[in-house]
């Protein structure tokens, strides 16, 4: 626990058994409560070896749910196990699992609800590799997102983010995608329902193993950013009435 409130950490895995344990083994369990991880059907022993090496919750999906899919089951079962703040923390060790401490402090002493690990403060995604293509297609459409939103995030892209269980209880992530646009409707829906997200500096790695979109999916998943985008804006003009941001009662 941190300041007396449960943390969970919840791991998306697909593929990872080569970077599981490396993962796994760095998250601070002085303060982390209850490891979860959702293996959407890897072709690996991703599962298996989570078993092995202690993680008590082990969620496989029979078939493929995709990247948003996960999540749904990540979160839900965080929430299910009384949670007071999650964490999601790819096993693909492209995030670091050290600013698990730093997210979850900020969350439990009350500063934000909700904090992004941002690869884009300062210099850490080219450092870590990012490909050129990928940094300038973040800038550009965390430009648009921040301008149609009213926001000034640096970073809308990130897959290390931290929640109050509050959050959940506002906001109806079941009406999001199971693809990876879930990340950016759920970011329209946080701040649609008035919460604020603060952000930490984070590094990255990329490397073979390091989980990766062709560029056919990168370009499928910008169009769905700057539709999500669009949709928020046109909502909050009264000119739109979208799903995604019905709010729980």
């Amino acid at each position: 626990m941190i300041e007396g409130k449960k943390l969970v950490v919840v791991l998306p895995a697909y593929n990872a058994a080569k970077t599981l344990k490396q993962t796994y083994d760095e998250l601070p369990f002085d303060i982390v409560d209850e490891v979860v991880l959702v293996d959407d059907a890897s072709k690996d022993d991703t599962a298996q070896l989570a078993a092995k090496i202690g993680i008590e919750h082990v969620i496989v999906h029979d078939t493929n749910k995709g990247y948003g899919g996960n999540q749904k089951s990540c979160y839900h079962k965080a929430l299910e196990l009384g949670a007071d703040i999650i964490i999601m923390v790819h096993p693909d060790y492209q995030y670091t699992p050290k600013l698990v401490k730093s997210m979850s402090s900020i969350i439990a002493n009350d500063v934000f609800p909700v904090v992004y690990a941002s690869r884009i403060l300062g210099k850490g995604a080219l450092l870590g590799g990012m490909p050129i293509y990928k940094y300038i297609a973040n800038r550009l459409l965390t430009l648009f997102q921040n301008i149609l939103m009213n926001q000034k995030l640096s970073e809308y892209h990130t897959g290390y983010r931290a929640f109050s269980k509050e959050v959940f209880d506002k906001i109806d992530i079941d009406l999001n995608s199971d693809d990876f646009v879930f990340d950016n409707q759920i970011t329209a829906q946080i701040f649609h329902a008035g919460f604020q997200i603060g952000e930490v500096t984070c590094p990255t790695k990329y490397f073979d193993d390091a989980s990766s979109i062709n560029l056919k999916r990168s370009s499928i998943y910008g169009l769905g950013v700057l539709w999500v985008s669009l949709q928020y804006r046109l909502q909050h003009w009264g000119l739109g009435k979208f799903k995604i941001f019905k709010l729980k009662s």
